[in-house]
């Protein structure tokens, strides 16, 4: 049944062919039964050519509904002309007008509206029946009635169509604007953990060969120097594991992972740490506090460390040897100041002009993208006198 109900979907021209079949059928019974009554108008042959012509405006209907409109209206005008009384086959007339009132183009819904109103009036006005004016006036508006209805039914589900296309276009836009939400989103966190590995990376690692290249050195003349070297190496290695360990963490799918295996994302207390870290590394930096300390946002705290941190790397890596640097962190009422210098010969032009890669990495970059989350301002560039310096200004919201 489903099949045959599909293949009649796709060959509507078959199902309007059956039903034209069957109107030309009633259509030729009733012109031969009412042929010989004394007040019928028309001739059998007559009845018979417009029977065939509106069955065929039924069977064609979808195919071509406007042309069919045409043929409906000039066979309708033809019977009025001709003097062929309304029969069955007129039902056509009808069919065609829910036709192009539905699919049809708006020109052919509105003459099939004004013909449809007019065919009442014109079939009483060609052939009265013996009830008065009155009479003959209520009987044109009754069979007016049945085209009006065919001309708003057919209306009705044009409307209906075009308000379910809407809503399924708008459903289709909404969906692919979710999927561009979400192209964006993890793009979003890609580049973040791009970020935070660059960070983790290039600063441990800065550390670790280092304090290589120092063990190294110091191998044969001071051994203890080399193996505290070494622990320092140790430490930074399992620092920075764990750090990518967490950072990883969020790329895996599917996996339940014990809260404790991730380590906490780096604040503000832990720039002592890490200047420590450097210092231990071999690079002097003054560190100060200013201002009264306070809780700041998670995104801040993680942003100031972040900041420290690609803010030393660059200074190992491109001060040259008795470097010294400075940071100052500072507490204002509506921001946090962050500043880092240092007294090398400074980082290659590029770095800061361009915002682009220094070496392989892209640390100037991720710093502005970080300050740019957090709505601050970042100034890079070379110091009057040498060295390089680094200022940012992150926003402080309350926090609850």
């Amino acid at each position: 049944m489903q099949r045959l109900y599909d293949f009649l979907r796709r060959h509507p021209t078959w199902v309007d062919g059956f039903w034209a079949v069957i109107l030309f059928g009633l259509s030729c019974v009733s012109v031969t039964n009412v042929n010989g009554a004394p007040d019928h108008h028309g001739s059998p042959r007559g009845g018979l050519a417009v029977s065939a012509v509106l069955s065929v405006v039924v069977a064609l209907r979808r195919r071509m509904p406007e042309k069919m409109l045409l043929v409906a209206v000039a066979t309708g005008l033809a019977q009025l002309v001709l003097d062929e009384q309304s029969m069955i086959a007129d039902f056509a007339m009808l069919v065609i007008i829910y036709t192009v009132a539905a699919d049809g183009p708006r020109w052919a819904s509105r003459v099939g509206l004004v013909g449809g109103l007019c065919a009442g009036t014109l079939a009483q006005m060609r052939w009265p029946q013996d009830a008065g004016v009155l009479g003959n006036t209520a009987i044109a508006l009754f069979q007016t009635v049945p085209f009006a209805l065919a001309w708003v039914l057919g209306d009705s589900l044009r409307t209906r169509r075009a308000y379910l296309a809407q809503l399924e276009e708008r459903a289709s836009r909404l969906e692919k604007e979710r999927e561009a939400q979400s192209k964006v989103a993890v793009a979003a966190e890609r580049a973040r953990i791009a970020r935070e590995l660059h960070d983790v990376v290039a600063h441990n690692v800065s550390v670790m060969v280092v304090q290589a290249d120092g063990a190294a050195y110091v191998l044969d003349a001071a051994p203890d120097q080399a193996k505290k070297a070494l622990e320092t190496i140790s430490g930074t290695g399992r620092q920075a594991l764990a750090e990518m360990r967490r950072l990883l963490g969020v790329l895996r799918t599917g996996e339940h992972k014990e809260a404790g295996e991730y380590v906490p994302q780096p604040d503000v207390e832990q720039i002592d740490d890490l200047v420590q870290q450097c210092r231990n590394a071999g690079l002097p930096v003054d560190f100060k506090v200013e201002g009264t300390p306070r809780p700041l946002p998670s995104g801040v705290e993680l942003t100031a460390y972040r900041i420290v941190q690609e803010a030393l790397t660059n200074t190992r890596k491109h001060g040259g040897p008795n470097t010294g640097a400075s940071v100052r962190l500072v507490y204002f009422d509506d921001g946090l100041g962050l500043l880092v210098e240092d007294d090398g010969k400074g980082a290659p032009h590029e770095l800061y002009e361009e915002g682009g890669a220094d070496g392989q990495g892209h640390g100037l970059i991720g710093m502005r993208e970080r300050i740019g989350m957090v709505g601050g301002t970042l100034d890079a560039g070379p110091r009057p006198g040498g060295g390089f310096r680094i200022s940012a200004l992150l926003p402080l919201k309350p926090t609850p």
